[in-house]
């Protein structure tokens, strides 16, 4: 039997029966366009972390107060101190250190004549503009302290600007930020959203003036970033020597920009994987379902069967036709599970614009080679049965 003789009717054997091809097609286009669909998803938030992270540079190492893991009772008992201007200013002086941002972050209403918004409100250092790459739309940022203080300016992001002083060039103007009188010394460029956060909806003011406003005696963090010179594990160990000759003890975690997006990373691997074990069952299903129509089929084509078999078809060549059909079924099921997900993503993109998605062509062909092989391996106990019958057996089903 030549190839195009099989290949013809294998086709005719699927259009014999349209309704019932059509629906065991459907299961497994659901499961190829759930699984296409679910990793398309995931890489593009993956992209989406890694692009709003990469804005703010790639060399970070950010320090905490406290501890992230504690061992032994003195370390429960013990007190933490919390880190202090003083101490960003000591981690300054390390080189290769480009630049050191202390923040302290919290939210207040902000007033300009009869206009009030509560936003949010970040104490930061001098240098934070630098190292986070901001650019501003006008003016300048805060100014580096004078005599251990910083004078009473503010920084506008953009939406804030917008807000408050509409189309009006707010430099020189005065606002109360928590309560505090404020002289507006610059406005940002538009950032937009990061990681669900507006960025651009937030009034920046000198650090030692938010301890004040937030009556705190601590920073929140301490953010450095780094040169090429040297690494980040290499500056961590200085920056840790630092600290303990300062504190006396270690009361404060290291993270590196690395460590969040390798976290990040695995977080959002745990959930594809999850979410795309949801989308296995439905291939499960369509496994099961053309099972099923292989079984059924190799029932009612037994007399054809025997009919092959007597004019000279082999059990290897009836064995390859009835998995030539299963691949067939599982193929055209894939190439309907990738339409279906690329109407669904258009309708993704039309309700939710802002929904990252990002589509591999590597992704596209292995879910076709996966609905491949979900069909051969459906398909080889019916094909199996089908070339074992024997010729006058299988013609006296007729």
């Amino acid at each position: 039997m030549q190839f195009h003789d099989g290949l013809k009717l294998t086709g005719s054997a699927l259009l014999s029966r349209p309704l019932r091809s059509l629906l065991t097609l459907l299961g497994v286009a659901i499961g190829i366009a759930a699984v296409a669909l679910l990793t398309a998803i995931g890489e593009g938030l993956r992209g989406y972390v890694q692009e709003n992270f990469a804005q703010f540079g790639t060399r970070n190492l950010t320090i905490r107060p406290g501890r992230s893991q504690t061992a032994g009772l003195g370390g429960l008992l013990g007190s933490v101190r919390p880190l202090s201007i003083a101490d960003a200013d000591a981690l300054r002086r390390l080189p290769h250190v480009e630049a050191v941002v202390p923040i302290i972050q919290g939210h207040g209403d902000v007033q300009y004549g009869r206009l009030d918004r509560r936003i949010g409100i970040l104490g930061s250092g001098h240098q934070m503009a630098q190292a986070w790459r901001f650019r501003l739309a006008m003016g300048e940022f805060l100014p580096e302290p004078r005599d251990g203080r910083s004078p009473p300016y503010v920084v506008l992001g953009h939406t804030l600007h917008e807000e408050l002083f509409g189309d009006a060039n707010p430099l020189g103007q005065r606002v109360r930020v928590g309560g505090m009188r404020f002289r507006v010394i610059g406005v940002m460029e538009e950032k937009g959203r990061l990681l669900g956060f507006d960025i651009d909806d937030i009034a920046y003011i000198p650090v030692d003036w938010a301890q004040r406003l937030f009556n705190r005696d601590g920073l929140a963090k301490i953010n450095l970033v780094f040169n090429g010179g040297t690494r980040a594990v290499t500056l961590g160990e200085r920056v840790r020597r630092v600290l303990i000759e300062r504190h006396g003890v270690e009361d404060f975690s290291l993270t590196t920009q690395d460590d969040m997006l390798r976290s990040l990373d695995r977080i959002l691997a745990i959930l594809s994987l999850a979410i795309g074990a949801l989308g296995g069952i439905s291939l499960l299903v369509g496994a099961v379902g053309i099972l099923t129509i292989m079984t059924t089929t190799v029932g009612e084509r037994a007399a054809e069967i025997g009919l092959l078999r007597a004019i000279g078809a082999t059990p290897r060549q009836v064995l390859g036709l009835f998995l030539g059909e299963a691949l067939l079924l599982s193929l055209l099921g894939g190439v309907l599970g990738l339409l279906l997900m690329g109407m669904l993503l258009g309708g993704l993109h039309l309700l939710v614009p802002g929904l990252p998605l990002s589509l591999q062509p590597l992704f596209l062909l292995l879910a076709l080679l996966l609905a491949g092989l979900i069909g051969v391996l459906a398909g080889i106990a019916p094909a199996r049965r089908a070339a074992r019958l024997q010729p006058v057996e299988a013609l006296h089903c007729e």
